[in-house]
């Protein structure tokens, strides 16, 4: 039996491979001998670079890089195992946690950190790069990130900006100049991780709705939304690239929309990039089971996370998925709707969030084995429905098998009871349906001695 495991990560817990690992040691104790194929996953958020790591046999890389508030970082980002592929966490280089809160200020705060990473990959010769754009700490359209490939923007004397711009400088900038761009950006295919909808401007756009969580106020929201209409208008004029509506353009900070003009890349949901790149589908096939999860289930879990991602591709080949979490919603049934089979919970009851990531390694593998235990119940309910349909469906006056176990049942009839098929008495019978032509044969004889006359 082939089993597929294939969690996210428990936030501020475990990774997803040390989640893997310990649903495998749970259901070990129920299916010692099983094919376990253990995929870590994540959703293009938090984790997703570990998670990739994990999953190909790639490594971590570190390098020291600029800050979002121009201070030195040592930020990381992955290689796939295949060589060819990196994996960066915008976050790492340009997050918010990398700003004390009093600090937090996208009128100043860059992208050039996260630029610089990307031409560190490039230098390292990938062909491919996945971009996670959760958790950043800027508003700056993507210009800083462009600053550190060679873009060069142009302020009211025709001279270049030398230091990296924040979202509070945008409107000094009066053209953009792309001929200094590394050249190597033209040789990688650029994906980018990203779930969310919003356009670049206006209500529901990058300012607005993610600039106050930023350290923005009311006022700098204006500011930063009018900056980065400015930007937009120059990006088409200058680049040709009309991407302040396309769906995304908003996220990290207007970095969607810095990603589509500047380096030509293409939106997808995050946890679609990870089950490429993981090649899930491959581990897929052929499997029995599929078992997923994340820190809580809840009904949103069927719409982008890791879950409903493992779900679709489970679907793909017919494989059944069963998702543990740390913890479920009320709410959490709504995921049977979305592709998912089944639920459980790790935790056994209701205790402090401490508590539970202290024991979380104990509460997954007992949660695995409750899991591939009542899948054994299920099968041995299905076997009994099975045989009480068989016996339903017996002809009237067919043998009670009970009694023709053993010493009981004529050796003639032995084959039959082998096969666990109802039969009639093979005495009395003209005809006996189930049994060989040998074996008729052999019943017709042995009624001609012992009833000569019948």
């Amino acid at each position: 039996m082939k089993i597929v495991i294939a969690p996210d990560s428990f936030k501020e817990n475990l990774t997803s491979l040390e989640v893997a690992s310990e649903l495998e040691a749970g259901l070990r104790r129920v299916w010692p001998d099983a094919d376990y194929i253990k995929v870590p996953m994540a959703d293009g958020g938090e984790g997703t670079v570990q998670s990739l790591v994990d999953a190909t046999g790639g490594r971590i890389v570190k390098c020291a890089v600029t800050g979002p508030l121009g201070q030195k970082v040592l930020a990381s980002y992955g290689l796939l195992g295949d060589g060819r592929t990196a994996v960066i966490e915008m976050a790492e280089a340009s997050g918010l946690p990398l700003v004390p809160k009093a600090e937090r200020d996208p009128l100043r705060a860059t992208t050039f950190g996260t630029g610089e990473l990307v031409a560190d990959a490039i230098n390292r010769g990938v062909e491919e790069i996945i971009i996670g754009l959760g958790g950043s700490a800027t508003n700056d359209g993507g210009v800083g990130f462009a600053q550190a490939l060679g873009v060069r923007f142009i302020d009211q004397n025709g001279a270049p900006f030398t230091e990296p711009l924040g979202g509070g400088q945008l409107d000094e900038i009066y053209a953009i100049d792309s001929r200094w761009i590394n050249p190597g950006l033209a040789r990688v295919a650029i994906s980018v991780a990203c779930d969310v909808t919003n356009p670049l401007t206006g209500e529901k756009g990058a300012s607005a709705v993610y600039g106050p969580q930023k350290g923005a106020t009311p006022e700098m929201v204006q500011k930063l939304d009018r900056n980065l209409g400015h930007l937009a208008a120059l990006m088409k004029r200058d680049l040709h690239a009309d991407v302040a509506e396309r769906p995304g353009a908003g996220a990290g900070g207007g970095m969607g929309a810095g990603l589509l003009a500047f380096a030509n890349a293409t939106m997808k949901r995050g946890v679609e990039l990870v089950v490429e790149a993981t090649k899930l589908d491959e581990h897929m096939r052929g499997a029995s089971l599929a078992i997923t999860g994340e820190g809580r289930v809840d009904f949103q879990t069927a719409f982008g996370k890791t879950p409903s991602g493992v779900a679709a591709s489970a679907r793909r080949h017919g494989v059944p998925v069963i998702a543990i979490g740390g913890g479920l919603a009320d709410d959490a049934n709504g995921v049977f709707q979305h592709g998912i089979d089944a639920i459980e919970s790790a935790t056994p009851n209701a205790m402090p969030l401490d508590v539970a990531i202290q024991k979380s390694q104990q509460y997954l593998r007992d949660a695995a084995e409750r899991v591939a235990r009542l899948i054994l119940v299920g099968r041995q309910v299905a076997a009994a429905g099975v045989s009480a349909n068989a016996e339903a469906a017996a002809p009237q006056g067919a043998a009670d098998s009970s009694k023709l176990n053993g010493a009981q049942a004529p050796a003639f009839v032995q084959p039959v009871l082998q096969r666990n098929k109802p039969v009639r008495p093979l005495l009395r019978a003209k005809r006996v349906k189930g049994l060989t032509r040998e074996a008729v044969a052999l019943a017709q004889r042995r009624r001609q001695r012992l009833h000569p006359s019948s």
